[in-house]
């Protein structure tokens, strides 16, 4: 049971975290900044929710 609220509760920041670097820092973190579409935002929340902690890192690193 320990490990199933663990993983909830790293997926749920994890979604958090990604909704707003994708919003507000995505296109911050990216070589050429470029605007990004929404198609291309929607695609970017999956992996920026599971991979979070690397996503944060890279965005406070760009700031």
């Amino acid at each position: 049971m320990l490990f199933f609220e663990l993983a909830l509760l790293y997926v749920a920041v994890g979604f958090v975290v990604a909704v707003a670097f994708v919003v507000l820092g995505a296109s911050r973190v990216l070589p050429h900044a470029a605007p990004l579409t929404v198609g291309a935002r929607i695609m970017l929340v999956p992996g920026a929710t599971l991979l979070w902690p690397y996503v944060l890192a890279r965005w406070l690193a760009a700031r």
